[in-house]
């Protein structure tokens, strides 16, 4: 997968894409990340990349030619092809919301060029006539686009076969079978006093098994009972939900 980043401060993608699962996933070969400074899309000795709105107000607004000339750089002057084959998406508050099922939607592409705003926002003509699609990462604001652009590159690389190793199970985490994970412990078996639920210390691997079942459900009932969706559970799961639905009611 080809990730390409537009922002006006690609230094703050450099440390962490040094990192983790991200670094992995560059050094495997299994994504590249190019960083594209706007500034050098200006055509002025300031290298400015916004301006004051027309109408009046607070702020200043992104000017749109950095975003056009950079997108049609990056598309080898095919645009409208690049259109077709890449998903162009505008980082905003504005967007759809970033859940586990955009994400793996996303990993399938080929292609991924993100929009990085700052200060009140980018012209509204790059929304209309460049991006194909507006993500969010939540309900509330940040300076820019930098942060969001690095969870979905986050995100989405966690995906990508390979990336991961001995193909862990992404299907296992949060969010993926509409709910929580289950408490995990480590060593010691008792610090402080506190000790880690014998099941886990049995050796029997149905015991455990069910134990987690149990307890994710538990947990997601608790914190996020929101996010369940009894009509996507498997059997098993659904069984157990109502079960403990039944009980805590």
């Amino acid at each position: 997968m080809i990730v390409d980043v537009l922002t006006i401060f690609p230094a703050l993608f450099e440390s962490p894409l040094e990192y983790g699962t991200l670094r992995i996933a560059q050094e495997k070969g299994l994504i590249k990340v190019n960083l594209h400074d706007l500034r050098d899309y200006t055509h002025d000795k300031h290298r400015q990349v916004d301006d004051t709105p027309y109408g009046g107000g607070a702020g200043m607004v992104m000017k749109p030619g950095p975003f056009f000339e950079a997108v049609t750089a990056i598309a080898g002057g095919k645009l409208d092809k690049l259109k077709q084959e890449a998903r162009i998406i505008l980082l905003t508050p504005q967007g759809a919301p970033l859940d586990q099922k955009k994400v793996k939607e996303l990993a399938h592409r080929s292609h991924l060029i993100l929009l990085c705003g700052r200060y009140e926002g980018v012209d509204e003509r790059v929304r209309e006539s460049l991006v194909t699609e507006e993500v969010s990462i939540g309900d509330y604001i940040v300076s820019g686009g930098e942060i969001p652009a690095l969870v979905l590159i986050e995100a989405i690389a966690r995906f990508i076969p390979g990336v991961l190793g001995a193909e862990y199970s992404r299907e296992e985490e949060s969010f993926m079978l509409t709910l929580l994970e289950y408490p995990q412990y480590t060593r010691p078996a008792e610090y402080e006093g506190l000790k880690v639920p014998e099941v886990l210390l049995s050796g029997n691997h149905a015991k455990i098994e069910e134990w987690r079942k149990r307890e994710s459900i538990k947990k997601t009932l608790l914190k996020r009972p929101d996010i369940i969706k009894e009509d996507e559970l498997s059997p098993e799961y659904r069984e157990l939900y109502r079960e403990i639905k039944k009980s805590n009611s």
